[in-house]
């Protein structure tokens, strides 16, 4: 190596400067590289790209050095974003404060509200690889699909089998968190679509061995229950925009409305949940377990298994959940409720998978589960967007990733106490079209830990 050449490069998910002895570092890197003893190299985090080679760049000035940047192998494209539509005012203002913010930052939008054009947006501004990030194979697709369209080229995709990169390519996160270490240099832009996803354990990794440089987060609903959202602002940028699901309804989003309709149980399945919550509630109070701490569920898992009266205690919990979630009386309403909106497309939620399978027997109703082969997920997804399936039932994996314009009536009959979840329900049925007015309805029943539930997830201000 020459005197005065600072050399850095990319090394399995870090950076490793290499041309500064030990004592050398000045005191504005301190923060940024450590001394590794295994390599006698500086050695720093790959999402601080930004700063270390501005700082190196800086120093190399005052020193009369020169830095070589082999971390870098990103392009700079030639692109031509091919849609022609003058964006809403909320999705300019979006691409607005995340380039005044260095082009680093979270939109927090709606579903349906844009969130994928801003993204466009985001890559025909900074025109450098681009990686976009999703949470599942269907969402890779409809990306794919998107971006092809948008720029007329070949877009790359790492995930479900494939794992073939180009300049801009789609990922699942569960391949990303695999290749990051490979393919950390590879790409200036990074987007994280549903990006409450990144602060996971496993799947951090993806933002911190990347050094891309720009960095966009796209969600519905950033928060998350274990606070973690918090380590973003470092690893992708602020909040940098941030709309609700009432300022744009009716403009932007179908109009909508919110019913909560209550049910009360039959006499024989009232004293069959009581009994049934007592034993589960004897056990919770006898262990010491809170169950509104947020380990409290791991704790009911773990001493549920290691005694008689826990597993009795835990089939206990699961009886009188059932019981609360597929109540007779629920499943007269929703009866009712599929007569009322024959004509409409309507969405079935529940928050498992034997219920979905209840209502599809009784119902004839097409369900859709983790469970579904993709091919068979594809026609029923495709047959109700057509219309020959009026009516669908499934779990959770329609809570996020897919893109369902033509529903209008979504029918909550379970689910967990998350906020998000509602809200991205909620989302299913929201996309716009010229007359259209969206219903959802949340039956729950009265008397049951159902009624909590439903006010915790409604603690949200698209329910005001």
């Amino acid at each position: 190596m020459n005197a005065g050449e600072i050399h850095l490069q990319f090394d399995a998910g870090t950076l490793v400067i290499d041309g500064i002895a030990r004592d050398e570092l000045p005191d504005s890197m301190d923060s940024l590289a450590t001394w590794d003893p295994r390599i006698l190299r500086y050695r720093a985090e790959a999402y601080r790209y930004r700063d270390v080679f501005g700082a190196l760049t800086r120093l190399a000035r005052a020193g009369g050095h020169v830095v070589h940047d082999a971390a870098r192998t990103y392009q700079t494209l030639a692109l031509n974003h091919r849609v022609v539509r003058e964006p809403f005012e909320h999705e300019r203002d979006a691409l607005a404060q995340w380039r005044d913010a260095g082009q680093r930052g979270i939109a927090v939008l709606p579903t349906g509200a844009g969130k994928t054009f801003v993204a466009e947006m985001a890559i025909a501004l900074t025109r450098r690889s681009t990686l976009v990030v999703v949470p599942t194979i269907d969402l890779m697709q409809q990306w794919y699909d998107v971006l092809t369209t948008a720029f007329g080229q070949t877009v790359g995709l790492m995930g479900g089998g494939e794992h073939d990169l180009r300049d801009v390519t789609v990922a699942t996160y569960d391949s990303a968190a695999i290749h990051v270490d490979r393919h950390g240099g590879r790409f200036g832009l990074i987007i994280f679509d549903e990006c409450h996803h990144l602060p996971s354990p496993g799947y951090l990794v993806i933002a911190e061995h990347s050094i891309a440089p720009f960095r966009l987060g796209l969600t519905a609903t950033l928060a998350r229950s274990d606070g973690r959202e918090s380590l973003l602002d470092d690893r992708v940028g602020p909040v940098v925009c941030e709309r609700g699901i009432r300022e744009l309804a009716g403009e932007h989003l179908a109009e909508y409305d919110t019913v909560r309709l209550r049910v009360r149980l039959a006499t024989d399945e009232a004293e069959r949940y009581r009994t049934q919550r007592e034993t589960y509630r004897a056990f919770v109070v006898s262990q010491g377990i809170r169950m509104t701490a947020p380990d409290g569920w791991q704790q009911f898992i773990q001493r549920s298994s290691r005694s008689p009266e826990g597993r009795r205690a835990f089939l206990a919990y699961r009886e009188q959940r059932q019981i609360a979630v597929a109540s007779s009386a629920k499943l007269a309403v929703l009866e009712g409720l599929l007569r009322q909106h024959a004509r409409d497309r309507a969405i079935v939620f529940t928050n498992d998978n034997d219920t979905v399978y209840l209502v599809s027997r009784m119902f004839l109703l097409p369900a859709l589960t983790h469970q579904t082969e993709p091919k068979e997920r594809r026609e029923i997804l495709g047959k109700f967007s057509r219309g020959e399936y009026p009516t669908i039932v499934t779990s959770r994996v329609l809570n996020e990733g897919v893109d369902v314009p033509e529903a209008n009536v979504a029918i909550v009959l379970s689910g967990t106490g998350s906020v998000r979840e509602h809200v991205q329900r909620l989302g299913r049925i929201l996309r716009r079209r010229e007359g259209k007015r969206a219903t959802l309805y949340e039956v729950i029943t009265e008397g049951t830990i159902e009624e909590q539930i439903s006010d915790r997830r409604r603690d949200h201000d698209a329910y005001m």
